[in-house]
Parts: structure tokens; sequence; C-alpha cells
């Protein structure tokens, strides 16, 4: 069982993966804030990981981890850069995207869920605008919301300790 708010985390295995395709802009925005929060949230019992495009290559991190939190652009609406903490169980429980790695990501939570010793899932998703920019740069208005989003995902985080 994934550690609770304020317990002992010793044992307990949490992986970071920031998902995204970093030559496609913001769509690679998990990608930057998991190198964000590698530099500023050290915290000794978890991995971070750059999850690329996602898929079933990252199935070894679920069945390996008590807690994966997963950082992901999303298409959900909101304004831009705005921060959104989900539990999805399920690929109809992930938000909308429309990226390359959008049904890989997607098969992959739905066969972690077949595990016998599933991990606890927590995703947090960043709002873009753009997907299909091709670009290593992110927007400006995606770009000032990485430090944010990696404080609050940080804040979570320490929770855990």
């Amino acid at each position: 069982m994934p550690p609770q708010s304020g317990s002992d985390t010793t044992g307990a295995k949490v992986t970071v993966l920031g998902i995204g395709n970093l030559i496609m802009g913001d769509e690679g925005v998990g990608v930057h804030v998991v190198r964000r929060l590698e530099e500023m949230c050290r915290l000794s019992f978890i991995d971070y990981v750059d999850g690329g495009t996602g898929g079933f290559h990252l199935l070894g991190y679920f069945t390996d981890s008590d807690l994966v939190v997963i950082i992901d652009a999303t298409m959900d609406g909101r304004i831009p850069g705005t921060v959104t903490q989900l539990h999805p169980e399920f690929s109809r429980d992930y938000p909308p995207t429309l990226v390359s790695h959008d049904i890989g990501l997607k098969d992959m939570l739905d066969a972690v869920h077949l595990l016998d010793q599933k991990p606890e899932m927590v995703l947090f998703t960043l709002t873009i605008s753009d997907p299909t920019k091709v670009s290593m740069d992110l927007s400006p208005e995606i770009q000032r919301a990485v430090r944010p989003a990696a404080e609050k995902i940080c804040a979570f985080l320490k929770t855990l300790e």
C-alpha cells in the first residue's frame, strides 16, 4: 500500500513520470516539469523519470512502485498553464488530449488495472492550447507555469514524507 500523508515512506517506492514529446513544444511540458522537480524537490524515496511519449515500455515503473505520479499536458479547455490533480484508474478517467502518446498511455493505464498489485496513481495535468507546434521550446505562458506546477507537485510529494 502506498504511503499515506504524514506516514513513514521507508520501503515505499514513489515514481514520478514526466510524459511528453520535447519536440512538440508545449506537449512536452510533463518532461520539463519532472526535470525541474529533480532540481528542486530532492526526496530520497522518489525516482524521477523522463517518460517520453509514454506507452507500454513504462509498465515496469508501475509494477515496481507503490505510487506513480504522472505529469502530462492536457487540452481540457481550462486556461493554459492550469495545473489539475486527478486520480485516474482507467483510460476513461484520463483528461482529453490530442497528442501522439495519448493512445499508448491510456492503453497502459488500462493494463495497469489488470495487475495483481497495482500502484496508486496520481495525475497532474497542465493545460495547453496548441499541442501540434513543432518546437523544442515551450510557449511563454507554459514556460511560466513550469515552476509553479513543480512547486505544487513538490508540496504534494512532501506530504508523503
